[in-house]
């Protein structure tokens, strides 16, 4: 449970109907391998001690007695354990019956939840069996002890800070205002469904829409346990489809028409900060609500879950092409709209041939084009200097040329070099006076330019550079438009890739390719025998990593502890744990000492969830303290 990690499991028994004592031997067996494996909430489906399609013999008191015994024998199995494990029976109480849970701990039961919501319409009739249940928790006499009975019941794990755990049956999920939004906004950050679900065509569809918008929708993990084979097929055939959601994604399925247990990792601390940053999520209490302590013993969970290296970049080649030709479109679109505005004709962007500048010319295009502007009014300007090489010059060129640009060249070496004789700067000390001077002389030139021909000086830095500071203030840092600010290093690539695959230019595929294959370096040193000496990844470490750092800390507000085992844990194959501890020190040292730049950064649109604008996701203080955080990665 450690990091508000815990591995939850929904479980189908084969059972047979009407038959608790062999049905119970299945359900025991189930929770033998799910705490076997680690598993702390275990949730089967609906009646599943005597199978839901009873019918009618629901009403015999031989099969009722039978259940409660057999419900002996699961609690049996459950001795020893502290899994939270939920369990479907029929019960009696005040001479009704009512199709309930079975909230049992370490062989007690801790509460009955009824079903709020009977259905009897269609191929459903519980009605003729079952009363809906009562919501306020009223006592149950069960083996000479008072038990709470009622759906408004809530199971608070101390173990795990965030971890409150709601119940509702079947039904339940499909009424509009359903059991489980009442226990989201009572505190519930997990619920469990336990269902009989029949399959008829499309229903599974429907079904997963249903479990992962109202995950989404409550910001909660969502367990649904359903019932499968050894029901009666005398009328309807279920399928046991089982699911476990959170906040709108599935972590796990099973394959429908086969009994699989399934489990997965729960993220607690992840849906509190989603709860905490979303502040239409307003919780409160419909009705009298009774939260029951449940006592678990601390231990850390042995993770199934993965994280994907590069979370800003989609795994799947066809969502990957379909987020890029979005992103280009906010970022020109963006664009757009700042011209409309300003009423500007012309365009400077400064092109390096490296990543960030090739992407933001591109944008621009994009942008004239939805304007009717000719491409000829963007002034693509190559600025040579001390570091720049043959292959990123040329590959500038070719690049506006190709792109229909006007290409402007001024060499500033001369410049730069009287510019530091006039501020005493040796030409050989190659410090960061030495880098940045550069930098600062290739934006008045930008700036300038775009004085005489009327137009806007397009920013190139990313996502990224401002993440870390690796731009020079009032450098690079400025512009009049930072069409790449909401991109991170890692999707720029994918941009590029992207708008190399689909151009339909060969001429542009192959200068765009040769970008893509160049190193990434600021080109501020002089190159060694014409080859780039200054690779950026060298110097702040790999941007991948660090955009890894930078989601999981802004997007899902992880502390350095969490981030560091689960990019272990993502990175096992690339990278050393040495490293990865090492990078994520500069990262944290870097992110927040350079937030003085952030704190002024030109205008550009955000295109994901995460974003560093001062004006929009990131409001931090330039003079925030990084102690604790830097603490907490020095420990590990």
């Amino acid at each position: 449970m450690k990091h508000g990690f815990i591995k939850a499991a929904t479980m189908t028994p084969k059972i047979r109907v009407a038959d608790p004592v062999y049905n119970a031997a299945q359900i025991s067996t189930g929770i033998k391998e799910a705490v076997g494996k680690g598993a702390k909430i275990i949730v089967f489906p609906e009646l599943c001690i005597t199978g839901y399609t009873c019918g009618d013999l629901f009403l015999q008191e031989l099969l009722l007695a039978q259940a409660r015994e057999a419900l002996h024998t699961v609690m049996d199995a459950a001795q020893g354990s502290d899994a939270l494990i939920f369990v479907g029976l029929p019960l009696e109480k005040d001479h009704k019956l009512y199709n309930v849970a079975a909230v049992l701990q370490n062989g007690e039961v801790l509460a009955f939840i009824p079903k709020r919501f009977i259905p009897s319409y269609a191929e459903f009739y519980e009605a003729r069996h079952f009363m809906p249940g009562n919501e306020e928790p009223e006592t149950y006499l069960f083996d000479g002890k008072e038990v709470p009975f009622g759906t408004n019941i809530l199971f608070q794990v101390e173990a795990v800070h965030g971890l409150t755990i709601g119940c509702e049956l079947c039904e339940d999920l499909w009424a509009p205002f359903s059991p489980g939004i009442r226990h989201a906004l009572a505190g519930a950050t997990v619920l469990v469904n336990l269902s009989a679900s029949n399959e008829t065509v499309g229903k599974d569809v429907y079904r997963e829409m249903l479990v992962k918008s109202t995950s989404a929708k409550l910001i909660a993990g969502y367990l649904y346990a359903s019932a499968g084979e050894g029901e009666s097929t005398q009328d309807l055939v279920f399928g046991g489809h089982n699911m476990i959601a959170e906040n709108g994604t599935m972590l796990a399925q099973a394959k429908r028409f086969a009994p699989e247990n399934i489990y997965a990792d729960l993220d607690i601390h992840r849906l509190q900060h989603e709860r905490r940053r979303m502040m239409s999520y307003q919780p409160r209490r419909e009705g009298q609500y009774l939260v029951l302590p449940v006592t678990m013993d601390e231990e850390e969970t042995a993770l199934l879950r993965m994280f994907g290296p590069r979370p800003f970049v989609p795994s799947d080649q066809e969502e990957r092409a379909k987020r890029c030709e979005e992103i280009l479109s906010i970022q020109s679109y963006g664009l757009k709209k700042r011209y409309e505005h300003t009423g500007c004709k012309s365009a400077v962007v400064g092109v390096s041939g490296g990543l960030d500048s090739t992407l933001a010319l591109l944008v621009t295009v994009r942008a004239f084009d939805l304007l009717g502007l000719e491409r000829g009014q963007i002034t693509a300007v190559t600025m040579p200097c001390f570091g720049t090489t043959d292959r990123t010059y040329d590959n500038a060129c070719k690049l506006a040329r190709t792109l229909g640009a006007t290409l402007y060249e001024v060499d500033i070496k001369e410049a730069v070099t009287v510019h530091f004789k006039d501020i005493g700067q040796k030409i050989e000390e190659h410090d960061v006076t030495y880098e940045n001077g550069q930098a600062r002389e290739r934006t008045q030139i930008l700036m300038d330019i775009a004085n005489r021909t009327g137009g806007l000086v397009i920013g190139t830095g990313d996502m990224s550079e401002l993440a870390l500071g690796w731009a020079t203030y009032n450098g690079d840092h400025m512009s009049m438009y930072g069409v790449n600010a909401g991109v991170p290093k890692t999707l720029v690539r994918h941009l590029v890739q992207y708008y190399a695959d689909t151009c339909g230019n060969e001429t542009l595929r192959a200068v765009l390719l040769n970008v893509l294959d160049t190193p990434v370096s600021p080109e501020l040193l002089p190159p060694v025998d014409g080859v780039i000496s200054q690779k950026t990844e060298d110097l702040v470490g790999p941007y991948e990593l660090h955009d890894f750092f930078l989601y999981y800390m802004l997007r899902c507000g992880f502390e350095p502890g969490k981030i560091y085992r689960i990019a272990c844990r993502s990175f096992q194959d690339m990278y050393d744990k040495d490293v990865i501890l090492k990078w994520l020190k500069t990262f944290y040292r870097r992110f927040f000492a350079q937030q003085f730049k952030r704190s002024c950064l030109p205008d550009g649109p955000k295109v994901g969830s995460v974003a560093v604008s001062p004006r929009g996701d990131l409001r931090m203080p330039s003079d925030a303290c990084a102690q604790i955080w830097l603490q907490q990665v020095e420990e590990l």
